[in-house]
């Protein structure tokens, strides 16, 4: 997003995150207001995934959807990976920073993902 006051806002989400982890508190009424910001800017996809997210950490007061891959799964490789590396802490950081520059197609791509993960759960 292009509005100085939701990047700030994204910033201060991503601070008190690092510093206080989910407080249900304050992060949900952050998250809101975020989503107000990407309401006046007329970008539904952000609008849908941050009020999913905020009902998701409502529900389960934590964030249990895992972060995208960073690539495409090769069926040939036989590397096996936990699903569930990263914490719920740094999957939250990582959907509310997407929201930050909406120009690049990945980050669209994994807003998309986190959509679906989201209606999913």
């Amino acid at each position: 997003m292009e509005n100085k006051n939701a990047i700030k806002l994204v910033d201060k989400i991503l601070e008190d995150l690092d510093n206080n982890g989910i407080n249900t508190d304050v992060l949900i009424d952050d998250i809101k207001a975020l989503r107000t910001y990407a309401l006046e800017a007329k970008v539904p996809l952000v609008v849908k995934v941050l009020r999913l997210t905020y009902e998701h950490i409502e529900a389960t007061e934590s964030f249990m959807i895992p972060m995208p891959d960073d690539e495409p799964i090769d069926e040939h490789d036989t590397v096996e990976t936990d699903d569930n590396t990263t914490s719920p802490i740094e999957s939250l950081k990582y959907v509310i920073a997407l929201v930050k520059n909406l120009n690049n197609q990945g980050n669209i791509a994994d807003l998309k993902e986190y959509r679906d993960h989201l209606n999913a759960y």
